[in-house]
């Protein structure tokens, strides 16, 4: 018998992406039922030793291993990365960079500095006298 969540509880997919883990390497009674948000401060503050484990060495989340490599997850896409990989993968990827990492890498630099310009310019607006 499975218990709703209580409208105060979060889905566990959505508490999983909160906390930056990959929800099925989670334990099962992460997954069975709803997290409170008591219960998600409660993970962030004193996280169990199983919530360590997976954060140190995964598998991680498509997000998190997108920052980790310095790209976008449109990048992990294209570059032909589907599943979540763990932090060992994840070091051979930087310490030996494929082409497409290399070439994702550079696009993901030149989007943020572009991102960088134009907010500057936007702050630069906001700020001369009208």
């Amino acid at each position: 018998m499975t218990t709703e969540p209580s409208p105060h509880a979060m889905k566990p997919a959505t508490a999983a992406k909160k906390l930056g883990v990959h929800l099925p390497a989670t334990p099962e009674e992460f997954r069975a039922g709803g997290i409170t948000r008591e219960h998600l401060a409660e993970l962030q503050q004193n996280p169990p030793e199983w919530l360590t484990e997976l954060r140190r060495n995964g598998p991680h989340p498509r997000p998190v291993v997108a920052g980790r490599l310095g790209i976008s997850i449109s990048g992990l896409a294209r570059g032909g990365v589907e599943e979540a990989l763990t932090t060992e993968q994840i070091n051979a990827l930087r310490q030996d960079p494929p082409p497409w990492l290399v070439a994702e890498r550079e696009t993901h630099a030149k989007v943020v500095a572009e991102e960088e310009r134009l907010r500057a310019a936007a702050a630069a607006r906001t700020d001369e006298p009208g």
